[in-house]
Order: structure tokens, then sequence, then C-alpha cells
């Protein structure tokens, strides 16, 4: 029988594998108090937090999780960042075997929380 797949961002990372989970709730921890009026949701299978459009989202993956924000917002970091792998897409990857960049990663959630409560359009990305 297969599994529920995970409705809460809690369920979400019990679900994932192990080596993943303290990174992932330390994530969790500083994304929550970025955003606290963000809206928590699992869309696509992935934890995401909207207000009510998109701020930004995790993933857990075998061997690193992704910290999906957007390109605009992690190139200001792009110095900092030089020791991780950023996709095109915004999405910074942390391996789980490397120490969690907690004060990055804050100064990272800060700034897209401000970029989207500066904007004036409707969209959700």
């Amino acid at each position: 029988m297969a599994k529920p797949r995970p409705t809460t961002i809690p369920d979400y990372i019990d679900a994932t594998p192990a080596a993943g989970q303290p990174h992932l709730r330390k994530l969790y921890a500083i994304l929550r108090k970025a955003a606290p009026q963000a809206e928590e949701t699992i869309k696509w299978n992935t934890p995401f937090f909207v207000e009510p459009r998109f701020v930004y989202a995790f993933s857990a993956h075998k061997q690193h999780l992704g910290f999906t924000t957007t390109p605009d917002t992690l190139a200001p970091f792009r110095d900092e960042l030089a020791d991780y792998e950023v996709t095109k897409m915004g999405i910074l990857k942390v391996r789980y075997d490397q120490p969690l960049p907690e004060a990055l990663i804050r100064r990272i959630a800060k700034a897209r929380v401000k970029a989207v409560a500066e904007r004036d359009d409707d969209s959700f990305w």
C-alpha cells in the first residue's frame, strides 16, 4: 500500500531521508521566522510559502536539499554562494554533508520576503 502524501510541512520533513531531516528542520524554522504571515502549503509535493504569491519553497532529495527563491533574489548573494550549487532557476542546493549556511539563508529569505512585499502585480511567481 502506498504511503499517503504529506499534507503539512512537518509531515513532509518526517517522510524525507533521515540524513537530511536535521537540515530540513533548521531550514523550515528559518523560513517560518522570515515569513511568519505566509501560508504554508504543499504544492506539487513540495513545501511552499505563499503570501498569496510565491515567496519560496524547499525540497528534499537523496543527498541534498533545494531552497527555491528566484534568480533575482539570489544574485546579490552570488559571492557568498560560491561554495554551493545554484541553478539558473534560483535553486540553492545544499548537500547534507555540508553545514547549512543558516545566516546566509536567513538573509536570502528576508530579501525575498521584502521583494514580494514591494511587488504591485498579481502574478503568483
